[in-house]
């Protein structure tokens, strides 16, 4: 975080000093909403969560080195009292953003944001100091969270910019304005919330509207792919820049092939020339995200040999995303499970289809342990079932459907799909996939496993690497 004095923070917030006896000191560590987390000179920003107050941590925070506290209230020890935390933090961020100067790249999507902003990252960084979106901490406490970690000297902020509804980006964007805007794609991703794939595009495209205009060096980069993103073009004031293996798209794949392990490789054309590109990432979608983050390198003035290099050597930084570890026993597990959606879903399975096929020529298996996508509304059973006839059409070995309803709907499909029987398979829980998986895996086989975060199937994954030996993970 840039340098402020408790003073400029109380003024930035519109808060009052309690128990601040030196209003010029000045904050020079992060700003934080975990104790635990906190650092010499830092501010501890305290929320009242449905479990947990972090003012009842404030002590705590200041006995740790925080400067001040950021709260709703007093609480005994240094402290910039607000109206509320949230709007006060997003004030601050925004106030630092506009200090620093700094290139705002901001991207959104139904799916891909977290692997694309990770791949944009590793290329920026590079050519120019670059802050990004740690995980997925995108919404209206995550963002300003990572702005504040911007210092003086940071020529790129790279920010995934979540939404649950409309007016949702525009607020986020507000706090950090955009000089980039990427949209990535419109999926199915909370439909149930959103009420359609219109309604999600009209507010994924919050992001584009908000954009400089192009005169003011403001550009829209837009997958050429998809027609709702597309479309997107005539609601900017910015420059466009499409991306994606449409024949007119300025950022382009050609020539793409999977390896044997399900790597994907191109050519990547842009407007200045082609490089191949060899990714480390597992499945043909990253193909796309690859391509936006391409564009956007392009745009910030990397030459398409660097940004080749660049996307050839990067690795996956954020945890349970296609996260790809090979077994001592020869056995791989591929942990996918920090969300899922339709779209995500039929990708991943897709990726473990052709990380199979090699393992099937010496007699291995590949396995589908899936679980409840969260938050399709009306469309709940028929993408569960959509999802689990797809398993078999793509000749996956083994289906475990792990859950409630959601998960027998996976079940089902699979089974009404073909002739299917003991390949799938619904259990209830966690704990009964990992017994059957520990029974009947064997050397060779490839085990996907992937839901939606509030599901937890991450537990499947580490259990069936703890204690085994598991070799180095891949994509990193």
């Amino acid at each position: 975080m840039i340098a402020l004095s408790l003073a400029e923070i109380a003024a930035i917030v519109s808060g009052q000093p309690h128990d601040i006896p030196d209003l010029d000191r000045k904050i020079t560590g992060p700003v934080v909403i975990d104790s635990r987390e906190v650092r010499p000179g830092g501010l501890f920003a305290a929320f009242a969560g449905e479990n947990v107050d972090g003012h009842d941590f404030a002590q705590r925070a200041v006995e740790a080195g925080a400067a001040a506290v950021l709260a709703a209230r007093p609480v005994g020890v240094p402290a910039i009292v607000v109206d509320d935390v949230e709007t006060a933090l997003g004030a601050l961020a925004r106030a630092a953003v506009e200090r620093l100067g700094t290139t705002v790249v901001a991207l959104t999507g139904s799916s891909g944001k977290t692997s694309t902003k990770d791949l944009i990252a590793q290329a920026l960084e590079r050519i120019a100091p670059t802050v990004w979106t740690p995980g997925s901490l995108n919404n209206e406490i995550g963002l300003p969270l990572t702005a504040l970690r911007a210092e003086p000297g940071t020529q790129h902020l790279v920010l995934e910019m979540g939404a649950r509804g409309i007016g949702h980006i525009r607020y986020l964007a507000g706090l950090t304005p955009p000089r980039i805007g990427v949209v990535l794609n419109v999926g199915t991703a909370h439909i149930g919330e959103f009420g359609g794939r219109e309604q999600i595009a009209q507010a994924k495209g919050e992001l584009v509207e908000v954009l400089p205009a192009a005169a003011e060096g403001g550009v829209a980069v837009l997958n050429a792919d998809d027609p709702l993103v597309r479309a997107m073009a005539a609601r900017t004031k910015a420059r466009t820049v499409l991306f994606g293996e449409a024949e007119d798209a300025d950022v382009r794949a050609e020539d793409i092939r999977l390896g044997e392990a399900g790597q994907p490789a191109f050519t990547l054309r842009t407007p200045t020339g082609c490089s191949g590109v060899t990714l480390r990432l597992y499945g043909e979608h990253h193909v796309s995200n690859a391509l936006a983050a391409a564009a956007v390198a392009h745009e910030l003035g990397m030459p398409v040999h660097e940004i080749a290099q660049a996307l050839s050597a990067a690795g996956q930084l954020s945890r349970w995303r296609m996260e790809v570890t090979e077994r001592s026993d020869g056995v791989t597990v591929v942990n996918d499970a920090y969300n899922a959606n339709p779209d995500s879903m039929r990708a991943a399975l897709r990726a473990l289809a052709a990380m199979g096929k090699a393992s099937r020529a010496q007699g291995g298996r590949t396995w589908a342990v899936l679980g409840l996508m969260a938050e399709l509304g009306e469309e709940s059973l028929a993408e569960h079932d959509a999802v689990g006839r797809l398993a078999v059409r793509l000749n996956v070995s083994k289906l475990v459907a792990v859950g409630g309803q959601e998960a027998a709907w996976l079940d089902m499909g699979a089974k009404n799909e073909g002739s299917w029987g003991e390949e799938s398979v619904h259990v209830s829980d966690a704990e009964t996939a990992i017994d059957l998986l520990r029974s009947e895996l064997r050397p060779g086989d490839v085990v996907l496993v992937k839901a939606s975060r509030s599901v937890g199937l991450e537990r499947i994954a580490q259990a069936l690497l703890d204690g085994t030996g598991e070799g180095e993970v891949a994509g990193r």
